[in-house]
């Protein structure tokens, strides 16, 4: 294989992190607007759930199909089309008006979160086993698209509207993907591949991996860390307008202190699964979250100082979680990134679009706003039993040899 020089490599990570920021704006846009098209539609909070998570659908069914073809074709022009086809979507959402063509639309504005999965395929290609991690967590850092369209959408929404907001979104993502194409180059694979004319591999070699329980475990990790940040990204302007009576504006901005730790410190994440390894970073990211998801999931609620505190601290060690997971994937998996990524990727999307859901039934019928963070309790303690369950029958299973 083509082994690439630092300046390939850096510019390979740079240029797939900026496209991936944007895409995450894009994919977490109805945060935001979606707050201004409930009030128009006047949505039931079920109805509005729906809404803000439809893309996120879109973004995760997409992913493990999206990384299969990023292992085969390259990741430059399965990334660079896949933003092309979410801009179209999201500029065309200005022109929905039922809840309905808002729906369909939305699905289309998910490919944009599909990005992911084909960023992670591409990326590792271009760094060895002692710096995927670091990579893949800077990569990662993309996700401070959803504090992006929480710090500027709403001034944008109150000025030009619902519509003119998904439409400029759209041209940023259009221009990215233009820039993409011509900037960046073939991973060392897909240009070897080239070179030699090789066949491609069968699809029964791509998709072999996920008949292992051991992927199922990775994706219930991401399932919590990712789906559960795409959740409270989404969730968390609402549930401070409801809980605190914030207004849009400073709703957005406090959503973006939750989503900015939990994007930025991904990087450290990756760095930390380096060094320590990747399973002593998911331990601790999830014994704190628990901690963090008890102390929120108080019925009586909590200090809008204390909350803000604790969701800052819950942001940061999912932010480690989610390096953590995807460390695992190349060194385990090496040659089927894509595949098992995506499907990691997928789960976890999932979760963002699930999680809403459970959350605005949860308030509509308990009437508490507490209980959405019942469920990502519930969540952690699920992957932190059934982690170190895996991990004592590995320990069990290795002893006799190593004797």
């Amino acid at each position: 294989m083509t082994v690439a020089s630092a300046h390939e490599s850096g510019q390979a990570l740079t240029l797939s992190t900026i496209a991936f920021t944007i895409c995450f704006a894009v994919w977490t846009i109805f945060s935001i607007i979606g707050i201004q098209i409930k009030e128009q539609l006047g949505l039931t909070e079920t109805q509005f759930g729906l809404l803000i998570g439809m893309p996120i659908l879109t973004g995760s069914l997409v992913r493990l199909g999206l990384g299969v073809l990023t292992d085969r074709l390259g990741g430059r022009i399965v990334y660079t089309l896949t933003m092309l086809a979410a801009a179209l979507a999201t500029f065309l959402l200005g022109w929905a008006t039922t809840y309905p063509q808002m729906l369909l639309a939305a699905l289309g504005v998910g490919l944009a979160g599909g990005s992911f999965a084909v960023g992670v395929a591409y990326v590792s290609r271009f760094f060895d086993g002692k710096k995927q991690g670091t990579a893949l967590g800077v990569f990662g850092v993309g996700n401070v698209g959803a504090a992006v369209t929480k710090f500027v959408a709403p001034f944008v929404m109150v000025a030009l509207g619902w519509q003119a907001t998904a439409q400029v979104w759209a041209a940023a993502l259009a221009v990215m993907a233009v820039l993409f194409w011509f900037l960046s180059k073939d991973d060392p694979v897909t240009a070897a591949r080239h070179d030699t004319k090789a066949p491609l591999r069968s699809m029964k070699a791509e998709l072999a991996p996920l008949k292992n329980l051991q992927v199922w475990r990775f994706s219930a990790y991401y399932f919590f860390s990712f789906g559960g940040f795409v959740a409270l990204a989404l969730w968390l302007p609402h549930y401070l307008i409801g809980v605190y009576g914030f207004d849009v504006k400073t709703a957005g901005m406090v959503g973006a202190a939750y989503s900015i730790p939990a994007s930025i410190f991904r990087a450290y994440g990756g760095v930390l699964s380096d060094r320590v390894g990747a399973r002593v970073v998911m331990y601790v990211t999830l014994i704190v979250s628990a901690l963090c998801a008890a102390i929120l999931s108080l019925p009586t609620g909590v200090p809008v100082l204390v909350f803000l505190v604790v969701i800052f601290v819950l942001g940061f060690f999912m932010s480690l979680g989610k390096a953590a997971v995807y460390k695992h994937i190349p060194s385990y998996y090496p040659d089927n990134v894509g595949a098992v990524g995506g499907l990691v990727g997928m789960i976890g999307g999932l979760g963002g679009f699930v999680l809403p859901l459970l959350f605005g039934w949860l308030k509509e019928e308990t009437g508490l706003w507490s209980t959405c963070f019942m469920v990502i309790f519930a969540l952690v303690i699920g992957c932190l039993i059934w982690m170190h369950a895996s991990i004592r029958r590995m320990d069990r299973a290795a002893t006799p040899q190593a004797a």
